[in-house]
């Protein structure tokens, strides 16, 4: 140890490439850095083979800063028996995506691009051994698909090709893009695996196409189509049509407004179940519902549910199997097709899972688990066990961490109305001391924070923890998982109760005697991120540090911007600006912004086209112009509505880190310098020159 000098041993440390002993040396007792957060993986999908002996996995590999070329995570392809026995099926530099089963289980199908491949094309990798072969490629990178049930075809979704005489024209100089005219659309294409020779058919549907399944006699398929590919169109006006697999005429049409999730169909092919919006107006697809695959009515077959579907698969021609988010956990329940005999098999308080997907029999289930020891892992459950039971370990390395006590904790909003959220504790937390807090805000709103694992490049977690910081998880009114009611608690009212009950959450923290009222900071991305603005301008006197990611300062502004203009409309606004210019102006935070003390770091995605990074200009701007507190801009160029690269990621969790560490438990005053201190040694390969010396 003695040659390792000690910024070279801290990233040896949080890489994982020194023994037990030399950890020890190196950095004592295992606390939760940004070094290991940088290394977490996580199971990305499962599926479980049709006889349910074996599940496919993918495991997202995150690249390492300063050792590895920087991008987003690798995806590894592993398979597990149901005893837990796992082993790798392709590892290493590459990403492997939307795996499936062949229909006869004798291998996995898999997107790639490989070797002298121009685009992501279909592979499949024998169960038994053997390489991995290409069985369909297209003239664009197929983007999904999905296998007919004798496996002699395969249905799967392509853009359109660029057309040749706009690149030729680029060449010459004429690189004009005509924004949203010049679409691309996602086409529904058929082919024959393992036959070069076999031209691909494409089926002539109106709209850019999503949501690809073939029907169980391989007659028909279900599609969901919206007008266009923007991504307004694809939030807010699909359509779910069945449609000959022949001739594409289309056999039936469920246009029932709003949002639209998972579509499946019953065994027998007779129905189909839908994961759908309530209304045009729901912020969220949650809402169970079936119809009969030949058309007709649509039926809510869990009306009035407290919670939001998130999940379904048939188990037989009558039960539907599925996950519901109520609360801060998930659930595990059957229902009939009809909305009779519904029972549940997991009940609230005892998992947070994802993605049920069942063996043909019905019989045994896998899903992806997390807990707030570990990210997601595969779980296995067979009918009649009490609980699913736990398969891989894709970052055996958590066991030797030490982990702070995480919570659910509820508490009253002003209004009395119940609210939860998921409470971080100061790791070694002396009674009757407080501490700093760091209020962590989810974006959407509609989503919601569960108690599973929820540290992250963006999301302090176990990292402020293990400072010495309460961090703490709202589920504010609008949030999912609480039924269609609640989650529309925040429309029309922009920063009004919803982010109340930021303040009304830390007033609680407050009030139980853990938290400090004069260090509570505020981090969040995207509605998250506008809520930090929000609590730094109009509540400032309550913040002492902000971190603003990816949010919104400015809704005038935002709303010319944004690429979904409808969607925040209909399901958050529910006004346009001209209807209303003072409301939009008066619930922005750049409307407060003389009122703002709070320091505040700024970051964004220049390449963001969600929230549009001259969000964070505009407040940046009038921020710095008053100099009334301090503010700093950080830009990550080829990132979009939050970041994806490797180096990106990193450079994040420790600015965002050490902003809090400046202001609430250091000397605040002046930001910290803008330069990073980055765990490397001094590189002694830099030569002299300097861009700015630069003559081109």
């Amino acid at each position: 140890m003695t040659r390792i000098t000690k910024s070279l041993a801290r990233i040896l440390v949080a890489f994982g490439m020194l023994t037990a002993g030399e950890r020890a040396m190196a950095h004592g007792p295992e606390l939760f850095t940004p070094e290991h957060v940088a290394r977490l993986r996580s199971v990305g999908s499962a599926e479980i083979s049709p006889d349910g002996r074996m599940i496919a996995y993918t495991v997202s590999v995150p690249r390492r800063p300063f050792e590895d070329k920087d991008g987003p995570a690798w995806s590894e392809l592993h398979v597990t028996d149901t005893q837990g026995a796992s082993r790798p099926f392709i590892t290493g530099e590459g990403s492997v995506g939307s795996i499936h089963w062949t229909p006869d289980g004798a291998g996995i199908s898999f997107l790639a691009k490989r070797g002298k491949d121009k685009h992501r094309s279909l592979y499949v990798i024998p169960i038994d051994g053997g390489e991995a072969r290409n069985v369909l490629s297209h003239k664009t990178a197929i983007s999904s698909y999905d296998w007919s049930p004798d496996g002699s075809r395969v249905a799967f979704l392509a853009t359109d090709k660029k057309d040749k005489s706009i690149k030729k024209l680029a060449d010459k100089g004429f690189g004009q893009e005509i924004y949203e005219e010049e679409l691309r659309f996602t086409r529904v294409w058929i082919g024959t695996p393992n036959d070069e020779d076999a031209e691909s058919r494409m089926l002539e549907l109106e709209g850019a196409a999503s949501e690809l399944h073939w029907s169980p006699d391989g007659k028909r398929l279900v599609v969901a189509l919206a007008p266009t590919p923007l991504i307004d169109d694809h939030l807010m006006k699909r359509i779910v049509v069945v449609v000959d697999a022949e001739s594409g005429k289309t056999i039936a049409r469920f246009d029932k407004p709003g949002k639209v999730g998972q579509v499946a169909w019953s065994p027998d092919g007779k129905r189909l179940a839908m994961i759908l919006a309530e209304d045009l107006y729901d912020p969220s697809a949650g809402r169970l519902m079936v119809a009969p695959a030949s058309g007709g009515p649509l039926k809510d077959i869990l009306p009035n549910y407290d919670g939001e579907v998130s999940s379904i698969v048939w188990q037989n021609n009558d039960m539907i199997m599925f996950l519901g988010d109520e609360g801060v956990w998930t659930t595990l329940q059957e229902i009939r097709y009809d909305g009779t005999g519904r029972k549940t098999h997991i009940a609230v308080g005892k998992a947070v899972m994802f993605g049920l997907r069942l063996s043909k029999d019905g019989q045994i289930g896998a899903v992806r688990g997390q807990s707030d020891r570990h990210p997601s892992e595969v779980y296995v459950m067979a009918h009649g066990d009490a609980e699913p039971r736990r398969l891989t370990d894709t970052n055996p390395w958590l066991a030797d961490m030490r982990f702070a006590k995480q919570e659910v904790i509820s508490h009253n909003a002003r209004d009395g109305l119940r609210l939860e959220g998921i409470l971080f504790r100061p790791l070694d937390e002396q009674p009757g001391k407080r501490y700093p807090l760091i209020l962590t805000v989810h974006g959407g709103p509609e989503a919601h924070d569960r108690n599973g694992w929820l540290t992250s490049y963006s999301r302090p977690g176990q990292v402020a923890a293990a400072k010495g910081y309460a961090v703490f998880h709202p589920n504010y009114r609008g949030s999912t998982g609480r039924g269609v009611a609640f989650t529309k608690m925040g429309q029309g009212d922009y920063a009004g109760k919803e982010f109340d009950d930021l303040v009304d959450a830390v007033d609680h923290l407050i009030g139980i005697g853990l938290v400090d009222r004069d260090k509570v900071g505020i981090t969040g991305g995207s509605y998250g991120g506008f809520a930090t603005a929000w609590c730094s301008t109009y509540y400032t006197e309550r913040f002492a540090a902000g971190a603003m990611f990816v949010g919104i300062s400015n809704h005038l502004s935002k709303s010319g911007t944004t690429d979904i203009p409808n969607e925040m409309t209909l399901v958050h606004a529910t006004m346009r600006m001209w209807d209303n210019w003072d409301f939009f102006l008066e619930r922005s935070p750049i409307y407060h912004v003389k009122k703002a003390r709070t320091p505040l770091i700024i970051l964004t995605g220049k390449d963001d086209t969600r929230v549009h990074p001259s969000q964070s200009l505009e407040l940046y701007r009038h921020l710095k112009v008053l100099g009334k507190t301090p503010v700093r801009l950080v830009h990550y160029p080829g990132e979009g509505h939050g970041n994806r690269k490797a180096g990106a990621r990193y450079d994040y969790n420790l600015r965002m880190l050490r902003w809090f560490d400046h202001y609430l438990k250091g000397p605040g005053g002046d930001p910290p310098p803008h330069q990073l201190d980055y765990p490397l040694e001094d590189d002694d390969d830099d030569d002299d020159d300097d861009d700015d010396d630069d003559d081109d």
